[in-house]
């Protein structure tokens, strides 16, 4: 068994952190104990650790696991996924040494055959739950608009599938759950990085939605919509998505449904921030640009809306890769939410842990509480002081044991 002492030790619970707590790690990988260094005692084979703080161990509800090293679209729908496979399996090395132990991938070619290498131990990573290909309409945001129909309608777009009309939204949500992902992911408007939309166009049908929740819900899997105006926003809540990626433009209807729908919001600040700050030196087409500076106060004033209104937030990145957007940085959408939103350090740690958890779903990861899994991070000062903490990771332990990456 393993004993972590913490001066503060934060559960992942909306009760308060607890100063002078302790974590005790079973042989099986899952959490024994927790409580106080007085009221839980150290096993006396136990191995003990000590940090100035302990959480659970981030998730990254919103990656993109293709292992890009460019912004400029063309490049993603033209390189190998072999290629991304293996820079992918790097980046997944920088995502546990920054301590997420758990991501979500909502979009790529390669999430599935990663998932599984690091379920067997091939390579080391977080663990990853993963939708594999987007499903996008004809000239949606997945759809890539500077290639011939030809190309894209043949499977050539890196990161999606077209499907339109109910029946054909059906068959390639069938295709997914055959292809045995873990959630869906659709896109319900248009987006910044796609060429010849807007985020504020709405796409999907009512009916085609409700296709594709029906049959991701029939087998238990989410379903996650890219969805940045409100028209889109609103469609994909009314027909029961389960997630809403990004969301820069909420208005009242829109707070209203996610109170009476429980949906969680992702709002992935970090890549509109790094895009608005830095795109320009990165590559970023001139499209994205303009989008991104449109966009940003009003995806600030959302999310602020949204926190003060009670909406579930998720930490995610939306990081994908690259030097402008790179996997290990991911811990820049905590500090966003505190000194960009006004979130409360607490609030911006449970946005990471146990919120975050409700994207994947997964009921054992997020929370440090017995029976879960012993997934948590040892940090180098106090995350509640200051929230830059979340970058002074210190030990990562997953399954209840030191992490290597």
């Amino acid at each position: 068994m393993r004993v972590i002492d913490a001066d503060l030790l934060v559960t992942g619970r909306d009760e308060q952190p607890i100063d002078g707590g302790r974590v005790v790690l079973a042989d099986d990988g899952t959490i024994d104990a927790v409580g106080t260094q007085e009221d839980v005692d150290a096993p006396a084979a136990a191995d003990v650790a000590s940090y100035p703080a302990v959480v659970p161990g981030f998730i990254d509800a919103h990656v993109h696991l293709q292992g890009m090293r460019e912004m400029d679209p063309m490049t993603w729908v033209t390189e190998s996924s072999e290629l991304g496979a293996a820079r992918a399996t790097a980046d997944l090395r920088r995502l546990l040494g920054a301590g997420f132990t758990t991501v979500r991938d909502v979009g790529s070619t390669t999430g599935l055959a990663l998932r599984q290498a690091v379920r067997e131990g091939t390579i080391p990573g977080p663990r990853i739950f993963t939708s594999g290909r987007t499903i996008s309409q004809t000239a949606g945001h997945g759809d890539a608009h500077f290639l011939p129909y030809e190309w894209v309608a043949d499977g050539g777009a890196a990161l999606s599938t077209l499907a339109d009309g109910a029946d054909e939204c059906r068959k390639e949500a069938r295709k997914r759950i055959r292809e045995g992902v873990d959630v869906l992911k659709i896109m319900t408007t248009g987006g910044v990085l796609s060429e010849k939309d807007a985020p504020d166009q709405s796409q999907f049908t009512d009916a085609e939605v409700r296709a594709l929740v029906e049959e991701a819900h029939r087998v238990g899997i989410p379903v996650a919509s890219h969805a940045q105006g409100a028209p889109g926003i609103k469609t994909a809540l009314r027909n029961g998505v389960d997630t809403i990626e990004h969301g820069f433009y909420l208005d009242e209807e829109c707070l209203e449904l996610f109170d009476e729908t429980g949906a969680t919001f992702v709002p992935t600040l970090s890549i509109m921030h790094r895009l608005v700050e830095h795109g320009g030196d990165h590559g970023v087409p001139d499209y994205g640009l303009e989008k991104a500076r449109e966009a940003r106060e009003a995806h600030f004033d959302a999310v602020e809306r949204a926190y003060e209104a009670g909406v579930p937030i998720a930490t995610g990145t939306d990081f994908l890769g690259p030097e402008l957007v790179p996997h290990g940085e991911n811990a820049l959408e905590l500090e966003l939410f505190v000194d960009g939103v006004g979130m409360d350090e607490h609030d911006a740690l449970q946005s990471a842990t146990r919120i975050a958890a409700r994207t994947i779903p997964a009921d054992d990861v997020g929370v440090l509480e017995p029976g879960n899994r012993g997934d948590l991070l040892g940090l180098g000062s106090d995350p509640i002081a200051d929230i830059g903490a979340v970058r002074d990771v210190e030990a990562v332990y997953v399954d209840g044991g030191p992490a290597r990456w």
